[in-house]
């Protein structure tokens, strides 16, 4: 055994393989989790396990790991989902009633957002919920990164969103978790979203992916025919005319339209997003049945467009549901479609994760789905959004479920302070395979979690700043235990235009999440409990900085040129492909140039 920044990385060890499908369906993740602890509790030493954990034996055929960007209701949805224990197997994403507003798995007025209602949906799909699960950033690119390395921004470098003409992304220098996975003999895939850089050798195939299929950052940045709901309302890409009939919008794309990319290739340009759910759908079978073709375990990172603006429902959405409502059941849908060709390769051979990157995009209203309990009060009360891009428990705290059966108990509920930086180290063990060398995880192998043998997660989790106050990637908010201490505070931009002003704060803010999920009320500086718990908060946070200030870290470049934005017809004023409707699967001469 090695140790690896707090993980023992075991070495020299080759275990079975399993396939590892990583299905991450990315967007604005509403946030679905219950507070962590329903009483008020002591600051005490959590009990952990002092023997080695070992999963030899255990690993199986697949590994599928989704990652979904919800919008806050859908996540509440996601919730209901392994709550009530009244709900059958055959649940994927169920229909839920009104209640509290932590509760509700729909806007007021719609029918839940699924269409399996009654719950029959996914016959046999039962899974564990992890309920005090976070992202490691607050919006795209670096919640991404850290999934895909198990480090923090400020050690890989990727510390705020990638535009769509960068020329850099994810550091060379960090190894990333289906490089790992290949190396191990594992068949990789990554379908839909990216927003790790596309240019260059920064592209998938060029960082451990053997296929790729999907938008090369989020499908809010560029313009298409059907530009979908958005707000504000975006045009469509400019037609075949010249470049005078435009139309501009403020926080729209309409220079250059949303590539859609199979590898290298640009494969359609503007995209279909109608279509979209159903690609990946077909896509994600495909590459299950050409890895089972060959009898290769594999790894599929599916991270879709859901539930992300533009929305795009399937038309018309149906009686009593809304356009958020439609949106989630075609997620649903396409969720329950790829992990039923998983099964069907043999049961018990996959492991499904499902997570998602980070809270409700406020400033899009109704469109972003709601924060549930965790509605940061006391900076609603200052002004400003306390979801995406802030360090408030509405930014970061995200649904996760994670279905193996026979392995993972089904029906049970855990507390345990996990992370999307946990993933990495836990599937690289899951494997069979090794840490890379020379750097420091903030992730922590959490299989006894997974397969129901102990409920310890982290004792000390980062929470780094996100776009809404501090500095991006630099960490000024922590959680020790059930408390939680904010050195910054700010308000992103919410729905009615406010924005909250950059607080420093020290001493820190502390609040106790165990009675206060709502971040309402800090503990005041003069109680007992203020004083107790700040010394070993104070350790803490100066711990984590100087690992962080010894450790091999990248820095990620962030410059720009328009040569890097993908085109495939540099003669069009929206970068048309004359043959944009043709099927994608039809071999094309067609370059990728760029402007």
């Amino acid at each position: 055994m090695m140790w690896a920044g707090g993980i023992w990385a075991p070495t020299g060890q080759r275990r079975r393989r399993r396939r590892i499908w990583i299905s991450w369906l990315l967007k604005e993740q509403g946030n679905v989790c219950r507070p962590p602890c329903p009483h008020p509790a002591p600051l005490v030493p959590l009990p952990c396990s002092t023997g080695e954990f070992s999963p030899v034996g255990l690993a199986g055929e697949g590994i599928l790991l989704v990652w979904v960007w919800l919008h806050g209701e859908g996540s509440q949805s996601l919730a209901h989902w392994g709550a009530a224990p009244s709900i059958p197997a055959g649940a994927f994403l169920c229909q839920s009633s009104p209640s509290s507003p932590g509760q509700k798995g729909e806007h007021p007025g719609e029918r839940g957002g699924t269409g399996h209602t009654g719950c029959h949906g996914l016959k046999g799909f039962s899974f564990c919920r992890f309920v005090d699960f976070h992202s490691a950033a607050s919006t795209c690119s670096p919640s991404r990164a850290s999934l895909l390395t198990g480090r923090l921004g400020l050690r890989n470098g990727v510390t705020h969103n990638f535009a769509i003409s960068s020329l850099g992304g994810l550091p060379r220098n960090e190894t990333t978790l289906a490089e790992v996975l290949r190396e191990a003999g594992y068949s990789t895939g990554a379908i839909g979203k990216w927003h790790l850089g596309h240019h260059g050798h920064h592209h998938p195939t060029s960082r451990g992916f053997d296929y790729y299929y999907g938008i090369p950052y989020s499908h809010d940045m560029g313009c298409t025919d059907t530009p979908g709901y958005n707000l504000p309302p975006c045009p469509p890409c400019p037609g075949h005319s010249a470049a005078a009939s435009r139309v501009v919008r403020k926080d729209c794309y309409t220079e250059v339209a949303l590539p859609l990319m199979e590898n290298i290739t640009i494969v359609q340009q503007p995209v279909e997003l109608g279509s979209l759910a159903r690609r990946y759908a077909e896509e994600a079978e495909r590459f299950i049945q050409r890895a089972s073709a060959k009898g290769q375990p594999f790894f599929l990172y599916l991270a879709l467009a859901h539930m992300h603006v533009p929305l795009v429902p399937p038309l018309p959405p149906g009686l009593g549901r809304g356009i958020y409502g439609a949106s989630l059941g075609e997620m649903d849908a396409l969720v329950a479609r790829v992990k039923e060709a998983a099964d069907s390769l043999g049961r018990g051979s996959t492991l499904l994760w499902f997570t998602g990157d980070n809270g409700p995009w406020a400033q899009k209203c109704e469109l972003a789905g709601r924060l549930g309990p965790f509605v940061g009060a006391w900076q609603r009360q200052r002004g400003g959004s306390s979801a995406k891009q802030t360090t408030w428990e509405g930014g970061h705290r995200v649904p996760a479920l994670a279905y193996w059966p026979g392995r993972v108990p089904a029906g049970r509920t855990s507390q345990a302070l996990l992370s999307i930086l946990d993933i990495f180290p836990t599937l690289v063990a899951l494997a069979g395979a090794a840490l890379p060398p020379n750097r420091r995880f903030d992730g922590l192998d959490v299989s006894p979690v997974l397969f129901g043998w102990s409920d310890v997660g982290h004792k000390v989790l980062l929470h780094p700043n996100s776009g809404a106050a501090g500095k991006v990637g630099e960490v000024e908010a922590l959680r020790l235990h059930q408390y939680k201490a904010f050195y910054t505070t700010g308000g992103a931009l919410a729905c009615d235009g406010s924005t909250g002003p950059a607080q420093q704060h020290h001493p820190p803010l502390i609040f106790n999440l165990a009675r206060d999920i709502q971040e309402q009320e800090p503990l005041d500086v003069a109680s007992r409990e203020y004083q107790a718990v700040l010394p070993a908060i104070s350790r803490a946070y100066a711990q984590a900085l100087q690992d962080i200030a010894a450790d091999n870290v990248s820095v990620a470049d962030y410059s720009q040129d328009p040569a890097a934005i993908p085109c495939c017809n540099v003669q069009h004023v929206g970068c048309r492909c004359h043959g944009a409707t043709r099927d994608p699967h039809v071999e094309s001469t067609t370059p990728w140039l760029c402007l």
